[in-house]
């Protein structure tokens, strides 16, 4: 197993991703970094080691973890070049192909991935894509330390963008969905406390059936609907509201917008 982790960029996702490794135990030392030193403390104090200086933290890690915006990917590449070598580097920045981590720093191995920010509560859904030098004790090495996060699953490259628009920007649909819900429970006369933990346990709850497999969606729709009762009601303004259509749309809308970021960061790269 991995002994020591380094976490380049540890802010939102990568300081959940530091979280998530120290919590589970499985690797000894978690390195994290950032420019800002004084961020890090939290992560320190829950038994990080910190520091500002991604060679060190790069040369002392087995895994490398890179939590950097897309537009910083390459700076930092070149910067651990050397470190990395022959390691394995698992990419959180959404649109940059593998090709492009595999020509500007050869000789590490390179994994794909997109995580979202239910990392922070261990629940997060990572779509992974192995690179083409990985190896294949590295895809379990890859799911233990992703497992860590929640859960995750391997995916061809081509869908990374779609599943950037799907579950990586999820959590704010969810989010939005879950305080539309909570507004409603107030305006019909819950106390606010009651009104947000069963809109927010309702969600988890219905996402608990999907993913444990007792039920799929539709069959979720029809237990609770019953002929000229109360759900039907609720169900028909949701209808009525384009509630689905809105969902489909934003999703839509947020793969066409990794499509086009990434058409700029290509044009930019030449």
């Amino acid at each position: 197993m991995v002994k020591s982790v380094a976490v380049i960029g540890s802010g939102v996702i990568g300081g959940a991703i530091v979280k998530c490794l120290i919590s589970s135990r499985i690797v000894e030392k978690v390195i994290a970094t950032r420019r800002n030193l004084d961020k890090l403390i939290p992560l320190a104090d829950i038994g990080a080691n910190i520091t500002d200086n991604n060679v060190i933290a790069s040369r002392e890690a087995e895994v490398v973890f890179l939590c950097v915006k897309p537009g910083d990917i390459e700076n930092v590449l070149k910067e651990i070049r050397d470190e990395i070598q022959g390691k394995l580097v698992i990419s959180t920045a959404a649109i940059i192909p593998l090709e492009f981590y595999e020509i500007t720093a050869p000789g590490a191995r390179y994994v794909r991935t997109m995580p979202n920010v239910a990392a922070l509560a261990g629940a997060s859904f990572t779509a992974y894509t192995m690179g083409s030098e990985t190896v294949l004790s590295d895809k379990e090495t890859v799911e233990q330390l992703l497992g860590t996060m929640g859960s995750c699953m391997e995916i061809e490259e081509k869908y990374q963008d779609a599943v950037t628009g799907l579950s990586g920007s999820g959590p704010a649909y969810i989010a939005i969905v879950i305080d539309a819900l909570t507004y409603a429970g107030l305006r019909v006369g819950l106390p606010r406390e009651l009104s947000k933990q069963a809109a927010a346990q309702s969600v988890l709850g219905t996402a608990k059936l999907v993913i444990d497999g007792i039920n799929v969606p539709s069959e979720i729709e029809e237990m609770v609907t019953t002929p000229g009762g109360t759900t039907i009601e609720g169900i028909y303004e949701i209808e009525d509201g384009k509630l689905r259509t809105a969902l489909m749309n934003a999703v839509q809308a947020a793969t066409n917008k990794c499509y086009n970021i990434k058409h700029l960061w290509e044009k930019t790269s030449e």
